[in-house]
């Protein structure tokens, strides 16, 4: 027994300080341990979060974060061949840009590594084949956590837009599970803070577009998630051959809209406090079929400005410099604006106001914008920042059901003798928190 013990001790040091990064660099700022896991993850005013979009040149170190509690760098990608995160030349520039600027950030912001991202191609069907086996949930796990320390995150975000069916939706399941007690199983060898866990989802908790009608599987999320962020935006787009207001609040005729989408997640029985609520700073725009005919629901011929999409700034300067015409729809507390045969919809100080109130009235986490780089001269962003910081009060409850003691035991994270290393991926990980099953 003393001789395996030696052996898993050996094994393990050998892990911790010869193991190979996946990157070439890492990042100069320390880590900053807490004593518990959950210690400071959820503030007391609330989560005040936004996306930094690496691929846009908005430099890191111009975030203000005096409006922000958490900060997602976004994107990482898995490679569609190992599901390992796929940590390219130019990733690491960026990342070494985001680690460095947290150094001048005052006050420190938490940082959450998001991991997928938007715009569809193959990304969808490799988190499907990912996440269909416990081999390649493995070694994508074991990855996120390995770059997440190696960048001094506090966090991994999945943002997998979107499980395409029901068999996806059992198997991100499973993930959510095998992810958590990994990150548990880490926190607990290292005697660092948790990572933190975080999914980008649906507006929604059921899902009937692009395949047939799935669920999210509450108690997974629920028992696993930290929270979870509902993208309450692009309800409608270009792609419709009318206009409509694409974060509505409300919507008295369809289920395109903010309340539906929180309420199904609560009635669902996720905890309001783990609901961080999307906020646009972009909003889509359509070419009008009749100039005349500009109300919401008015047909269109194709897109509109800035080839279907204007952010927040380009709207400011849109509708002054077009002397558009501006409206507040009180029932559905969003905005549109329009001139000639342009239409835009998007948001406002006031509407930002009345969804961070709703977001509190409703008892939610907080907030989140995509994104970073979008608003202009931080309107939106100090806006919803000094409402939130009057309003949120209470700190979040901790999430429920989480895994026991007994399944929290650095035993039971599969690091025991001859259990807790897959040894053909020992040069390339490090230590690996989830024992990879055999491809079946």
């Amino acid at each position: 027994m003393a001789l395996i013990f030696l052996l898993f001790l050996t094994i393990f040091n050998f892990c911790l300080n010869h193991g190979a990064t996946i990157s070439s660099a890492r990042a100069s700022r320390p880590h900053h341990s807490v004593t518990s896991s959950t210690d400071g993850m959820l503030q007391d005013q609330g989560i005040r979060a936004a996306y930094w979009p690496s691929f846009t040149g908005y430099p890191a170190s111009s975030i203000d974060t005096s409006y922000f509690s958490h900060i997602y760098y976004a994107f990482v990608l898995p490679s569609p061949t190992t599901y390992a995160l796929d940590i390219t030349s130019d990733d690491v520039e960026k990342l070494l840009e985001f680690a460095n600027a947290t150094g001048s950030w005052n006050p420190r912001a938490k940082t959450v590594l998001s991991i997928g991202g938007g715009g569809g191609g193959a990304l969808p069907g490799i988190f499907s084949q990912m996440a269909s086996q416990a081999y390649s949930r493995a070694d994508f796990i074991n990855s996120t956590i390995k770059v997440a320390r190696d960048y001094s995150f506090d966090g991994v975000d999945l943002d997998w837009e979107f499980p395409s069916n029901e068999s996806d939706m059992s198997n991100l399941g499973l993930l959510f599970k095998e992810w958590r007690e990994a990150l548990e199983c880490e926190a607990s060898i290292t005697k660092q803070a948790r990572l933190i866990l975080t999914s980008a989802v649906y507006y929604a908790s059921n899902i009937s577009f692009d395949g047939g009608p799935r669920s999210y599987l509450i108690q997974a999320i629920s028992r696993y998630v930290d929270w979870i962020s509902p993208m309450c935006f692009d309800y409608h787009g270009s792609w419709e051959n009318f206009t409509g207001l694409h974060s509505a609040l409300y919507d008295p005729h369809t289920n395109l809209s903010t309340d539906f989408g929180i309420g199904s997640w609560i009635q669902s029985d996720v905890p309001p406090k783990m609901i961080v609520m999307g906020l646009p700073l972009y909003g889509p725009t359509w070419s009008l079929e009749n100039p005349s005919i500009n109300t919401i629901g008015a047909p269109t011929t194709g897109t509109g400005p800035g080839s279907g999409l204007l952010v927040y700034s380009q709207v400011i300067d849109f509708n002054r410099e077009n002397n558009a015409t501006i409206v507040f729809d009180n029932t559905r507390i969003s905005y549109y604006s329009y001139v000639g045969d342009s239409w835009v919809s998007y948001d406002d100080i006031r509407s930002i106001k009345s969804k961070v109130h709703y977001a509190r009235a409703r008892a939610l986490g907080g907030y989140f914008f995509w994104a970073l780089g979008q608003d202009l001269d931080w309107a939106i962003s100090s806006t919803a920042s000094q409402v939130g910081l009057c309003i949120w009060t209470e700190l979040p409850e901790e999430p429920r059901n989480r895994p026991g003691p007994e399944e929290n035991r650095p035993g039971n994270c599969l690091t025991g003798p001859g259990l807790g290393f897959h040894f053909g991926r020992l040069a390339v990980f490090g230590p690996v928190w989830v024992k990879p099953a055999k491809s079946s």
